[in-house]
C-alpha cells in the first residue's frame, strides 16, 4: 500500500478500510458513488446488499468479543455550522456503528486535538494521537480506526521468552523478546516460493497467518504475493510438529490513503467534481483527508487476560524449527467468513 515503506514496519485492515468507504458511498451520489462501489469490486452489487453485508459482518465481529478484542469504526468529522443529511446519519450509525461530528477546521491546532479526542475515547486510549495536523481549508474528513487484542488458543509460556538477535537485514540486527512454544501448527514449506508459512489460531474464529521469506527472498515473495498465493497455501498447510520461534511486538501503523486511493480509482470524491449531495444538500463537499489506523499486540498470552497453559501430545518425530528472525508478513484472517482483517509486515520487531 506505500511503496515507500521499504524497511519500514507496515499494518493495516483492507476489511476496516472498505468499510469506510463503504460508509461514505452513503453520502455520494452518481460518478462519485459508482468510482468508489467499482474500485471496491462492488460494481454487481446493490447498495442495500453492500450495507447489510457489513451490518452482519459488525454483528458477527461484535459477538466474538469474548475471545478476541476488536474495536473498528468509521468516523466523518465535518466542519462546524454544516448540518450533515438526517439518514446519512441514521444509516452510518445503523450499518457501520459510524458517527459524524463538527469540528472547526479553520483553527487547526484546536481541529487535531478534537480529532485525536474523539478516536482516544472510541478506543479506549489504543490511539491516542491518531492526526498530526491538518489543512484550515478542510470541510469533510474520513477516520477509520481498528484495534485488535486477539487471545493465543495455545499461549506461550513466558519462562520460555528469552532476549534474541532478529536481523532486519544482512547489515543490522536488534535484539528483540523472542517467545517459544514447542506445539502442534498448521504449516506448510512452500520449496518453490521460498517461503515457510505457519497459521497460529487465536481464540474464537481467528488465526494469524505468518509468511516468513527465505533469507534474501522478502521482495520476491512481496512482488508475486496475492488472493490466490493465500488460498494456495491456506489449502496446503498441514499440522505438524514445530518449535515456533515469534518475537514480542505492537505495532501501531497510520497511513493517509488519499493518493492510493485516486491512483486506484476513487478520484472524483477527492476533487471539485465530487458529489456527496447524500451528506449534505447545501454544502458542496469533497473530501479531503483519510486516515486509517490500525494497531495490533502480540505478546506471550495475546492479550492482558491471564492464560491457562495447555501441554498437547507431541508425536516422537523430529519437530520443525520455524524462527521468526528475520522480517515476515502477517495476515490476520476471519476463519468463518474467510476475510482479511488485517495484513502486515514486520521489519523491526522493536520499533
Amino acid at each position: 500500500i506505500q511503496p515507500d515503506a521499504k524497511g519500514k514496519n507496515i499494518f493495516f485492515s483492507p476489511l476496516s478500510i472498505s468499510m469506510a468507504l463503504s460508509m461514505l458511498a452513503l453520502g455520494a451520489k452518481g460518478e462519485t458513488h459508482s468510482q468508489i462501489f467499482s474500485t471496491l469490486g462492488y460494481s454487481n452489487l446493490t447498495a442495500t446488499q453492500v450495507n447489510e453485508a457489513y451490518e452482519h459482518l459488525l454483528h458477527m465481529l461484535d459477538h466474538s468479543q469474548d475471545a478476541m478484542l476488536l474495536e473498528a469504526g468509521s468516523a466523518v468529522a465535518v466542519q462546524e455550522g454544516f448540518k450533515p443529511v438526517e439518514k446519512f446519519l441514521k444509516d452510518a450509525q445503523h450499518f457501520y456503528h459510524g458517527e459524524a461530528f463538527s469540528v472547526d477546521f479553520s483553527k487547526p491546532e484546536v481541529a487535531v486535538q478534537e480529532v485525536n479526542k474523539f478516536i482516544a475515547k472510541k478506543t479506549k486510549d489504543m490511539i491516542t494521537d491518531m492526526t498530526k495536523s491538518l489543512d484550515p481549508k478542510t470541510v469533510m474528513m474520513l477516520i477509520n480506526y481498528i484495534y485488535f487484542r486477539g487471545k493465543w488458543e495455545k499461549p506461550f509460556e513466558v519462562k520460555n521468552t528469552n532476549k534474541a538477535d532478529f536481523y532486519i537485514d544482512v547489515k543490522t540486527k536488534v535484539t528483540v523478546d523472542m517467545m517459544k512454544r514447542t506445539g502442534r501448527y498448521n504449516l506448510f514449506q512452500d520449496r518453490n516460493n521460498f517461503t515457510s508459512v505457519i497459521m497460529v489460531p487465536y481464540k474464537g474464529n481467528t488465526s494469524m497467518i505468518i509468511i516468513l521469506p527465505d533469507e534474501g527472498k522478502m521482495e520476491e515473495v512481496e512482488k508475486n504475493i496475492c488472493k490466490d498465493h493465500l488460498k494456495y497455501w491456506h489449502n496446503k498447510l498441514t499440522r505438524r510438529s514445530v518449535i515456533l520461534y515469534m518475537p514480542k511486538f505492537s505495532i501501531s501503523a497510520s497511513s493517509s490513503l488519499q493518493d492510493t486511493l485516486m491512483e486506484i480509482g476513487i478520484v472524483d470524491a477527492f476533487s471539485d467534481k465530487a458529489n456527496f449531495s447524500g451528506i449534505s444538500e447545501e454544502f458542496k463537499l469533497k473530501v479531503s483527508k483519510v486516515l486509517h489506523q490500525a494497531v495490533l499486540s502480540v505478546d506471550e498470552k495475546g492479550t492482558e487476560a491471564a492464560a491457562v497453559t495447555t501441554l498437547e501430545i507431541m508425536p516422537m518425530s523430529m519437530p520443525n524449527s520455524i524462527n521468526l528472525n528475520r522480517p515476515f508478513l502477517i495476515f490476520i484472517v476471519e476463519d468463518s467468513i474467510k476475510s482479511i482483517l488485517f495484513m502486515g509486515k514486520i521489519t523491526n520487531p522493536t520499533e
